[in-house]
């Protein structure tokens, strides 16, 4: 499974997917499509909003006519790895957790583009927006959904969907970064150094902690807010199976005085809806370092696409690694701080 982590190198970027192809697939489905699409904001994958005569959802509202169309970048996630994605939407939607599943048709979610043999699926429109900050009162509803999310994903194993460690996140991206020639000569022995500083570090707080599926991406661009169904939950594409801390630090990210109050805040009312290891804090630095990792293999991964050329431009610059370089020095840091004997006020 770990060849799929962050998806082939050889990729079709898209190219033949034009948008003849597009609507001609979701007519495939029964649908009659009006011949309106536009396309939506997305670097990994390519989504499209489109119009169809006959909605499949009659709410009264303008967006039953409009369909999320998403199509899968190739060679990044297996079938049965999108599956488990799927599956955990419809748990939630099961579970009257706010999501947005995919719809189904003839009992199926996913479908393949026959020329480009791409995964796509289709899901309803839906309105929100993105919070800007988030008062007390928010953070306990947050907290309340995000303990009820836990609990549906503990319902049911992701079988094929990647496990976040140190292994996973850390050793095989900075692997990959090696061999492909990414890390400057001027930088590489000690971003090499230091990341096997860390991971001897980190590598021991990852045993026997209590993992299920999670959201994996649960940063506030991810949350929507709607007037009438409140706080929900999107893209679930990066899911993991890890620890619930990792949806929680994600939400609320920062490390000042306020932070670590709201999120306390957060957490009291997650426990409302679910059991939280309160250990699982010491998590915290050890993840955000992994994810800094991630974020530099998952944009040399896809260095041959052009559109991620134009979006990161200084990715192959000596700044780039420089900063990226001092950020894990800061961050072995304050793991081996987090290590001492005496738990530190920052926790």
């Amino acid at each position: 499974m770990d060849q799929y982590v962050w998806g082939n190198k050889e990729t079709q970027f898209f190219y033949q997917l034009d948008p003849l192809k597009i609507l001609d697939s979701i007519d495939k489905l029964g649908l009659s499509t009006t011949g309106r699409s536009m396309t939506l904001n997305s670097m990994e994958n390519r989504v499209y909003e489109v119009e169809i005569s006959e909605p499949l959802i009659d709410s009264g509202s303008p967006s039953d006519n409009f369909l999320i169309a998403k199509y899968y970048r190739p060679g990044r996630w297996t079938r049965e790895q999108i599956l488990d994605e799927h599956r955990f939407l419809l748990d939630l939607k099961n579970h009257e957790i706010p999501a947005i599943a995919p719809h189904e048709f003839n009992g199926e979610t996913l479908f393949t583009e026959k020329e480009t043999g791409i995964f796509y699926c289709l899901f309803p429109k839906q309105g929100g927006r993105n919070p800007d900050e988030f008062d007390d009162d928010q953070l306990e509803q947050l907290g309340r959904l995000l303990g009820r999310f836990h609990s549906v994903g503990k319902g049911r194993k992701a079988e094929h969907r990647i496990h976040i460690n140190p292994n996973t996140y850390g050793k095989q991206n900075v692997a990959f970064l090696n061999k492909e020639n990414f890390l400057p000569p001027e930088v590489k022995d000690l971003y090499l150094k230091t990341c096997d500083e860390i991971f001897e570090m980190i590598t021991p707080l990852f045993e026997k902690i209590n993992t299920h599926r999670i959201h994996g991406d649960c940063h506030s661009g991810n949350v929507l807010w709607h007037p009438d169904r409140g706080y929900y939950f999107i893209d679930l594409d990066d899911m993991l199976t890890g620890p619930a801390i990792q949806d929680v630090w994600l939400l609320l990210p920062g490390t000042d005085e306020k932070s670590i109050a709201d999120r306390a805040l957060l957490l009291d009312a997650y426990e409302t809806m679910n059991d939280f290891d309160w250990s699982e804090l010491k998590l915290i630095e050890p993840l955000r370092t992994l994810r800094y990792i991630h974020f530099s293999a998952w944009i040399a991964k896809r260095w041959e696409d052009p559109s991620f050329k134009l979006a990161f431009p200084h990715f192959e610059s000596q700044d780039y690694w420089n900063v990226s370089t001092r950020d894990l020095l800061d961050q072995k840091e304050v793991i081996k701080k987090l290590l001492e004997p005496i738990v530190p006020d920052y926790y």
